[in-house]
């Protein structure tokens, strides 16, 4: 087989979430030992390391993995990426979509680790405040391009299904830095992640 993938999870950090599932669902008035709720605790106990490693990895060592010398300086933009996070409040999802653009100064970077970067970020207990702000300055800071610019379109679980249940309301969030701080190359960005490209 010349390909394999495959998860791998701390023993010991696995059985200590799982043990802490059982109480809750316990708590809640389920029977831990039912068919379907048997093996739940350590389902939920991988799924939750599983959707929190961005805490175990390094955002702007992804990015210095793929640097390279070029003379580019014009804007690039890798829109439409999906995410997928957990609010730090409710521990309930929240999804939707990043726009990242960025204006090289010297360096650019392997496309595929800007979705990364957002992946790192993202797979943590945040707020979509922050973790704008987290991508936005992981790129400035790393690359120290002319500018950087991120919007983040998300829908919240916790205001869809408790709380205020506003089922299609959407927040949108966004940070801009250098170039982009000003309005003509901040408009053509917007526009350009608002428009479908023919």
């Amino acid at each position: 087989m010349a390909y394999r993938h495959f998860e791998e999870y701390s023993q010991t950090v696995t059985e200590d979430i799982k043990n802490k599932y059982k109480d809750i669902i316990s708590d809640l008035g389920e029977d831990i030992t039912r068919e379907g709720i048997v093996k739940t605790p350590e389902r939920a106990a991988k799924a939750m390391q599983f959707l929190t490693q961005g805490y175990e990895q390094d955002a702007e060592q992804i990015l210095r993995s793929a640097m390279f010398k070029e003379d580019y300086e014009e804007m690039v933009i890798v829109k439409d990426i999906e995410l997928y996070s957990l609010c730090e409040h409710h521990i309930l999802p929240f999804f939707g979509k990043a726009h990242v653009a960025y204006i090289p100064n010297g360096n650019i970077v392997g496309l595929s680790k800007i979705p990364r970067v957002v992946d790192v970020f993202a797979r943590r207990l945040q707020v979509q405040e922050r973790l704008t702000h987290d991508i936005l300055e992981c790129i400035n800071n790393t690359l120290k391009p002319k500018g950087v610019a991120v919007v983040i379109e998300a829908s919240h679980m916790c205001m869809m299904m408790r709380g205020v249940q506003k089922q299609n309301s959407v927040t949108t969030t966004s940070g801009f830095r250098g170039q982009f701080e000003k309005n003509e190359t901040r408009s053509e960005f917007l526009r350009l992640i608002s428009n479908e490209l023919s």
